[in-house]
């Protein structure tokens, strides 16, 4: 969520927690047949209590009783399903696969309704944590503060999925989350989504498709490139789009003197690394030996 170190560690640690609950109810021995015997001896007792008032007490003991039996269950459901949902988009991470799984609209940056409900347990703990993340990190002191986005050159920002708080308009927006809806889009005068799991880079095939954007769009005003915290997807997008501007010829000489300094929480895990050393040799230093 917010490290580029690991991060599918995050979604098992999840997975085992929703495990661990699972298992702490089932030992219970409250199964799903049991549920509905309380059930029917609840709705009789509660029938009974119509005809006489002896009944009374007892249909509401029942009814309460079937209410608790069905929360369990429904409790139950919920974390197996977080187990197991959890644990799949943790495989996802280290495939690098099914970027599209969440649903967001590439064109709008829109997630739809049907995906919150569907995968609530993903949403959920990613959405709670980047909120206290991104919290805590506005409110550090002034020397380790992390704003929710950086202008490392003139123009070109580097931020996260909080940057609409900074109430700017932009010439474009570079957009790499799966997990959040992009809340710049009425801002911006253009806008490319590249959709990547959280530390996760993108191919460097999309590099150059979206530096090449960045490029074009900065023409037109500043360019926000963002990820959910600021830190690796977008500064691996960021690297590519100085290069390919021309404010330096390698991807390391933009990270270490041209991102860096203007914020150094960015990161680069050995991925992004790979990915942007990758870009550099097909797209930059091949061309220029054609």
């Amino acid at each position: 969520m917010g490290a580029v170190h690991g991060c599918h560690l995050k979604y098992v640690g999840l997975s085992a927690l929703s495990v661990a609950g699972y298992a702490a109810l089932a030992s219970e021995q409250l199964l799903l047949e049991d549920a509905a015997l309380i059930l029917a001896r609840g709705l009789r007792a509660s029938s009974a209590a119509a005809v006489t008032a002896a009944g009374s007490e007892g249909g509401g003991a029942g009814l309460l009783s079937a209410t608790a039996a069905l929360l369990h269950l429904s409790t139950r459901t919920m974390l197996g399903y977080s187990a197991v949902l959890n644990c799949g988009i943790a495989v996802l991470f280290k495939m690098r696969k099914g970027m599209g799984l969440i649903g967001k609209d590439p064109r709008t940056g829109r997630i739809p309704l049907w995906s919150y409900l569907i995968y609530a347990p993903f949403h959920v703990p990613t959405y709670v944590y980047t909120h206290i993340h991104t919290l805590a990190g506005k409110n550090k002191p002034a020397k380790k503060r992390v704003p929710v986005a950086s202008e490392v050159q003139p123009g070109w920002w580097v931020g996260g999925c909080y940057s609409h708080e900074l109430n700017r308009d932009w010439g474009g927006i570079v957009d790499l989350t799966v997990e959040f809806p992009e809340s710049c889009f009425d801002r911006s005068e253009s806008y490319l989504c590249i959709p990547t799991w959280d530390g996760v880079p993108a191919s460097p095939a999309q590099l150059e498709e979206a530096a090449t954007y960045a490029a074009k769009a900065r023409e037109r005003g500043d360019v926000l490139i963002h990820c959910a915290h600021g830190r690796g997807r977008s500064t691996t997008v960021m690297c590519a789009a100085l290069v390919k501007a021309g404010l330096y010829p390698t991807w390391q000489e933009a990270f270490e003197k041209g991102i860096k300094p203007g914020r150094p929480v960015c990161k680069l895990n050995s991925k992004m690394r790979q990915a942007l050393t990758d870009w550099q040799a097909d797209y930059v230093d091949g061309r220029k030996m054609k």
